[in-house]
């Protein structure tokens, strides 16, 4: 099928790029599968082991001719976005006895959420909790008594860590189960307000409290378009959930009806089914241009350029900075959620959502259509909607045209005539920039630098009025091998303050963003990191800096700056909160433009 040459010229070049990774991998893949079901292979001893809790269903598990599902489930109950999972593995287990196969809880993995981390030590975690979700995936599926997953997973580091995994697995097929969003509260714009009037000093922390409390109130994902919901948003244009399951909100009919069709639809798809389709097939580099292709169209998370690296070098496929670069110059903007607009998952999903929105980009050309995928045949699927008729789940033809223009827009009338996110270099090093929530008179930022080591640092600058004034604020050793990479989302207030206050603004860090990244043109992700004696750390304070989105270009403009010798500085606090565990993985760590990942490290995978 033909398809717009400058996404194929990019997909050719990750092809070329990972010949021998890919082929390695594939391999690797192709004498899984040649094994068959690896629970034939179990002695009666190793199955019984594994049966001896399963009741009713062991029978059919002591045989190899039904399938057996793997639950890999991120439940908790603190997070409002996985405590739906609870649930879950029930009616996973009624729908797979139904369709004649079985399923069992195979492990649990940890989710922890930025938001209630940010700004505290907890966040240095964060990152790291990606590889751990992976591990504890693995751990989960090396039992070897499954012939398919499901994985119960949402927010930021959880489903590209069991994608990881998931890839791992390759010769197993699975689907991925969101819970869906939270219905909608107080509107995110007002809270955003709202702390930004709380770091001015013109409201209570109770009056704070209150719009939080009104914002975050239910089960399920927080309504706006940050990492959680962007992970949707991928599984459905890489072809990795049934169609339309994103933003189905938790607790109703056709959120249990779209759960039990999961574990029908993997059952069909296993080695005994009669449609076999193992993740390893699903995610080539065609995939993973789409997954590109959807984070530019929609203004996604700048955590899924970490992400993306890191999951397609689990299927030995090696992302670089210039494909993004590249994707975004072709894919137009077409959609406005909050922090991007003012409309949240629930209006986007009302307004045609991603049903809409793929068969746009499919029209343009824009993503691979001939892909394979878990549900029908190819991405075109994708473009359908579910129904509930006469209590039966069905798909049917979704929107054709959007219902809301102010959230959602065809091709040839987009937002933008780029994609949300750019790719940034220059003599300060390599970073990305989200500039779908920044106003194009701020694209441009040429001020002197403020450096600071830490958020509380520049928290004190601001509370002092230091700040007040133009700057562009550059926080260093906040990699991921100085200190995890933790998101520095709790500035944006502050620095939204001195933004309307009419001073020219930007921030530059080696560390992260919030997917709820928002108006500050902000230059993250900055490679090589200040711990390794990246260009970063040789600024001074006082150096006059270039950012400029629209040229792609991050510069120090001051005399002598390339001939400077690196600062150093002693590693930051690793005490308390569970950071003395991670250690490893700081030391291991590759770089952000590598997926800062401390399991997939370099390119011989």
């Amino acid at each position: 099928m033909s398809i717009d040459t400058r996404i194929d010229a990019t997909t050719r070049q990750i092809r070329r790029r990972s010949e021998k990774t890919r082929a390695a991998y594939v391999d690797r893949m192709r004498r899984a599968m040649e094994a068959g079901a690896y629970r034939g292979h179990l002695s009666c001893g190793n199955q019984a082991h594994a049966y001896a809790a399963m009741e009713h269903d062991k029978t059919r598990l002591a045989g190899s001719d039904s399938p057996n599902l793997a639950i890999v489930t991120a439940y908790n109950d603190m997070l409002s976005s996985h405590q739906p999972y609870e649930r879950f593995p029930a009616i996973i287990k009624g729908a797979a006895r139904n369709a004649g196969a079985t399923a069992q809880v195979a492990g649990g993995v940890p989710a922890m959420c930025d938001g209630v981390t940010q700004g505290r030590p907890g966040m240095e975690l964060s990152l790291f909790s990606r590889d751990v979700i992976a591990l504890a995936s693995g751990i989960a599926l090396s039992h070897n008594t499954y012939d398919g997953a499901l994985f119960l997973g949402v927010c930021d580091k959880i489903v590209p860590g069991m994608i990881i995994a998931a890839a791992t697995f390759g010769h197993l097929p699975a689907i991925f189960v969101p819970s869906g969003p939270m219905t909608s509260g107080l509107a995110n714009d007002e809270k955003a307000m709202v702390r930004q009037e709380f770091a001015a000093g013109r409201v209570s922390r109770s009056e704070l409290m209150e719009a939080e409390m009104a914002s975050y109130h239910g089960p399920g994902t927080c309504t706006f378009y940050g990492t959680a919901n962007t992970n949707q948003m991928l599984m459905e244009f890489m072809g990795l959930h049934l169609p339309g399951a994103s933003f189905v909100n938790p607790g109703t009919e056709m959120r249990d009806a779209l759960t039990a069709a999961a574990a029908v639809r993997v059952s069909e798809i296993t080695a005994q089914g009669t449609d076999y389709r193992p993740v390893w097939r699903i995610l080539d580099e065609r995939a993973f241009v789409n997954g590109m292709v959807g984070l530019m169209a929609t203004g996604g998370s700048t955590n899924l350029v970490l992400h993306l690296i890191a999951m397609a070098r689990a299927a030995g496929i090696i992302l670089a900075a210039e494909d993004f670069s590249a994707v975004s110059e072709a894919v137009p903007l077409l959609a406005r959620v909050y922090p991007n607009g003012l409309a949240d998952v629930n209006h986007f999903h009302a307004a045609g959502g991603l049903g809409f929105l793929i068969g746009e980009l499919l029209e343009a050309k824009l993503l691979h259509a001939d892909v394979e995928t878990v549900f029908g045949d190819g991405l075109r699927s994708y473009t359908m909607e579910p129904k509930l008729r006469n209590g039966a789940l069905v798909w049917e033809s979704g929107n054709s045209r959007s219902e809301n223009e102010r959230i959602v827009r065809p091709v040839n009338e987009p937002f933008a005539q780029n994609g949300g996110l750019r790719t940034l270099t220059g003599n300060l090093g390599r970073g990305i920039i989200k500039i779908s929530a920044v106003k194009p008179e701020h694209h441009l930022v040429e001020a002197p630098a403020r450096t600071f080591s830490d958020q509380e640092s520049v928290r004190r600058a601001f509370d002092s009025g230091e700040l007040n004034r133009d700057g562009v604020i550059v926080v260093r050793f906040q990699g991921p091998k100085s200190n995890g990479m933790p998101e520095l989302h709790s500035l944006t207030p502050l620095l939204s303050v001195l933004l309307d206050r009419g001073h020219k603004v930007g921030l530059i860090t080696d560390g992260r963003m919030s997917g709820a990244s928002g108006k500050v043109p902000a230059a993250i992700h900055i490679a090589p990191e200040a711990a390794d004696g990246g260009a970063i750390s040789k600024v001074r304070d006082g150096d006059m800096i270039r950012l400029d989105a629209a040229a792609g270009r991050l510069d120090v403009i001051s005399d002598g700056f390339d001939s400077r010798n690196p600062i150093s500085q002693p590693p930051p606090d690793a005490e308390g909160c569970g950071r003395e565990l991670f250690g490893l993985f700081r030391a291991q760590s590759g770089s952000a433009d590598a997926g800062a990942s401390a399991i997939l490290i370099g390119e011989e995978l």
